[in-house]
């Protein structure tokens, strides 16, 4: 069969198509523009790319064309689909009727960390032997794949919010039907399709309503936006994690990166790792519940954790030049800017900490979250922030009242000219996205050799 995927560099469409291709379907797809990590993961699969949306890469037409969330009507490929009464379906749909049926799913949901809990539960499985099919919107080191279908009943899915397509605006979980289903918390996000929180709580509960009554639901015991979605209604046995929850972390470190576990109240080990920050502690916490779940020991799990390796583009090391560390990372809400920083500092103590970040996301780019900026990067020394002529909203004026030395670039240029005049042997240097910044990572590296 032969399925041609509109939107392809998405993590979540690249993954797809990687899952696709294992079930044998002949695979293309095409995106408006094609860039790292998916482009290569999916050259390296034998995938044909396409630049771009004109309708001459559907003639002779696929089988069946899987539309991504990212597409619109008012577009030439979109229509062309339509006009031509092409098979068509969302992403979430496909992969629901393709792969997960009749599987074991471990779905993990939240505002933050589903990209890297995801990773470790699949990692935790893997290292107790069970071979576990995944799908997550991101690369984890451990596995150099961001999908594979297993042969084992267990899949571990990153279960998103977001709508599935422009036909279909349920969130993408509520396609997946998972027995384990981890909520790691909950803020307002995606500004472009949610007017409010309450409207976010909503798609959770029409997620919790399709986890059944022998499956677990895992969350946090501090998020009140999970405790008014447990409250609206659930069928499921519920254990918490955090303070006063029944899986706990004593920190043996204050950058999280030793630390022992309790379950109800009994310790059951202690996680040694390269990981840092609260943030990670709690997705590890997580992760150790759903493994449980499905059989895996709390110390069996825990040594999991302590030989996983994060994930591409989650505070990633990605060059030292003369003494400076550069890291790519993909915090696109104040919440994981400050945590990230947080956890960084708490590790590299009084070392000079520089920031600079691209405000990309859909509900950055809305002014979303533009009151949450300046308090979010207390923990840096300078922050370098990127304004596109774009934007829509003045960054300057808002990043202003920042306690941190703050500079605001209008183009790459500029922003490494600005980190060449701050830096200084031992700093470190965070780029902070959710896109591929124009090349910035490399850019950087190049001037400060």
């Amino acid at each position: 069969m032969h399925i041609h995927i509109l939107g392809i560099c998405g993590t979540f469409m690249g993954s797809l198509a990687v899952l696709a291709k294992e079930l044998g379907h002949h695979v293309t797809g095409s995106d408006a523009n094609v860039y790292p990590p998916m482009s290569t993961q999916l050259q390296a699969q034998g995938i044909e790319l396409t630049q771009g949306y004109d309708p001459a890469q559907l003639d002779p037409a696929p089988d069946l064309v899987v539309i991504g969330n990212a597409l619109s009507r008012g577009n030439p490929a979109v229509e062309y689909v339509l006009n031509k009464g092409l098979p068509y379906v969302s992403g979430p749909q496909w992969l629901a009727d393709h792969v997960l049926q009749g599987r074991w799913v471990l779905a993990v949901a939240g505002t933050h960390g589903k990209t890297t809990t995801s990773s470790m539960l699949a990692w935790v499985l893997e290292h107790a032997g069970m071979a576990p099919g995944f799908l997550i919107g991101g690369v984890p080191q451990n596995f150099a794949v961001s999908a594979r279908l297993g042969d084992t009943p267990f899949f571990v899915v990153e279960a998103d919010e977001y709508d599935s397509a422009f036909f279909d605006k349920r969130s993408k979980f509520v396609h997946y039907r998972p027995r384990t289903a981890i909520l790691n918390n909950l803020e307002f996000d995606h500004a472009d399709i949610f007017p409010d929180l309450p409207s976010i709580e909503r798609q959770f509960h029409h997620l919790v309503r399709t986890i059944p009554s022998e499956g677990l639901v895992i969350h946090p015991t501090t998020e009140p936006a999970l405790q008014r979605v447990i409250e609206m209604g659930c069928w499921t046995p519920v254990q918490t994690t955090g303070e006063g929850g029944q899986w706990q972390a004593r920190l043996l470190s204050a950058d999280g990166s030793r630390f022992e576990v309790l379950f109800d109240g009994t310790v059951q080990g202690t996680v040694e790792w390269d990981m840092t920050g609260q943030h990670n502690v709690a997705n590890a916490l997580a992760t150790l519940a759903a493994a449980r779940h499905v059989g895996v020991v709390p110390s069996m799990a825990i040594e999991g954790l302590s030989a996983f390796k994060s994930v591409k583009r989650r505070m990633e090391k990605v060059a030292e030049v003369n003494g400076i560390t550069l890291y790519d990372d993909f915090a696109h809400h104040p919440t994981a800017i400050a945590t990230t920083l947080d956890g960084l500092r708490k590790r590299i103590g009084d070392a000079p900490l520089i920031a600079v970040i691209e405000p990309r996301s859909n509900s950055m780019k809305l002014g979303a979250h533009r009151d949450g900026l300046p308090g979010s990067v207390v923990q840096a020394d300078h922050v370098v922030w990127y304004a596109p002529a774009n934007l829509g909203w003045d960054l300057a004026a808002t990043v202003a009242s920042s306690p941190v030395s703050t500079q605001v670039c209008d183009s790459l240029e500029a922003i490494i000219a600005d980190v060449k005049t701050h830096v200084k042997p031992g700093a470190h240097v965070v780029i902070m996205s959710n896109g591929g910044f124009g090349g910035l990572h490399g850019k950087l590296a190049d001037a400060l050799r």
